[in-house]
């Protein structure tokens, strides 16, 4: 009895990777053992730097805080220390937009929490 290979869902499972590689350079995007290998570490990077992510937006709200609470004769850490304190409950995310978009706004929390 001959035997039995599923070509239809091998050959989906083919053209399922080469459909994502579409963009890549040169034979990423066409050759099969590369196009995999290339997709398979694009989907590791793709993990790390969702992590990254995050990591980079907060050292970029503490850099923008940090640069408009000094311009009110405050440094970053006193003024979180001092946020603590009083209770004011801002996130980082919030006070750095603050910081860029509404000076006013942010003055006023840093002469409430001097």
């Amino acid at each position: 009895m001959p035997r039995s290979v599923n070509h239809v869902a091998s050959r989906a499972r083919r053209k399922k990777i080469l459909k994502r590689t579409r963009g890549y350079f040169g034979k990423r995007k066409n050759v099969w053992t590369v196009a995999v290998n290339s997709w398979e570490k694009g989907q590791q990077y793709a993990y790390r730097d969702r992590k990254n992510k995050k990591r980079n937006f907060r050292s970029l709200w503490i850099t923008r805080i940090n640069a408009g609470a000094r311009e009110y004769g405050m440094s970053y850490s006193a003024l979180m220390g001092n946020l603590g304190k009083k209770g004011v409950a801002l996130n980082r995310k919030a006070l750095a937009d603050l910081a860029m978009n509404n000076p006013e706004a942010f003055k006023a929390i840093v002469d409430l929490v001097k």
